[in-house]
């Protein structure tokens, strides 16, 4: 396996498929590179080069105690990026991973990126606060976190249902996905889920979203129930200055396993726009 080793001594498994123009991956919480098979194998098919890493502390990645914070996170991204210097690169991010897209941008700028597409993205903020108060809870996060410290392995069967609305009447529930979703969560380290989930709820990616000023676009379910469209979407596209947003009906969180060919089919349209 490949794998390159940050300032701090953390080594980050990846994958790079082609040699085309390059589009780099960020997945969700507490997924893994794995959750871009759909994505990766498309898109390498197409003539491009595609690149993803775990997040330190998930997959196959090192678990240090340290550095479980979007700051390296963002740094972590660019490591990958140097290391195998990448250029004109298009990142994609789901989820917490578009709040790593976001960041890596707002602190390391567009040097090596040419576009960017947030995909059920946290930004700009997900948690209620008086400037936000259209967010959720806190308590929501804690509920999170408490599931993770005390039964991670139920708490992520069951949190597969919204996240792929498989929770919805008349859904077509797939047993492989939840059982993929359930498998790479496990893979990763609990200390390093619990610590992520005050960086995909708590971090305002305001200020990164203002310095996008590459062509973004930002897809997102209009039936995502863990990153609510209208406290994420349709905000982050009134404030990063060259976005475009594309809504897909019905579409859940997890759309890039459940809605995967509509998924590709605009990220292809993107890339080559």
């Amino acid at each position: 396996m490949s794998y390159i080793t940050t300032q701090d001594g953390t080594r980050l498994f990846y994958k790079d498929w082609g040699t085309g123009r390059p589009v780099v991956f960020s997945h969700g919480w507490p997924l893994d590179a794995d959750a871009w098979d759909a994505q990766m194998l498309f898109l390498v098919q197409k003539g491009f080069r595609v690149i993803a890493h775990d997040r330190r502390g998930h997959g196959r990645s090192d678990q240090p105690a340290q550095g479980n914070d979007m700051d390296t996170y963002a740094d972590d991204l660019a490591a990958v990026l140097n290391a195998l210097d990448i250029k004109e690169a298009t990142l994609v991010g789901h989820s917490t991973g578009g709040g790593e897209v976001a960041h890596y941008i707002g602190r390391h700028g567009t040097a090596r990126v040419a576009k960017a597409v947030l995909i059920g993205a946290v930004p700009p903020i997900m948690i209620k606060t008086e400037k936000n108060p259209g967010g959720l809870p806190l308590e929501v996060f804690d509920s999170i976190r408490a599931g993770v410290a005390g039964n991670r392995s139920q708490f992520y069967k069951e949190l597969a249902l919204p996240f792929f609305g498989f929770n919805r009447p008349g859904a077509k529930v797939s047993q492989g996905t939840i059982d993929t979703f359930w498998a790479q969560g496990m893979l990763g380290g609990v200390l390093a889920h619990y610590l992520c989930v005050k960086e995909f709820s708590e971090v305002d990616y305001t200020e990164d979203l203002k310095k996008m000023t590459i062509p973004t676009l930002i897809l997102h379910g209009d039936d995502d129930q863990i990153v609510p469209i209208d406290d994420a979407g349709r905000l982050s596209v009134k404030i990063a200055p060259n976005a475009t947003l594309k809504v897909i009906p019905g579409a859940p969180h997890g759309m890039c396993f459940t809605r995967a060919d509509e998924i590709n089919a605009e990220l292809l349209a993107f890339l080559n726009a």
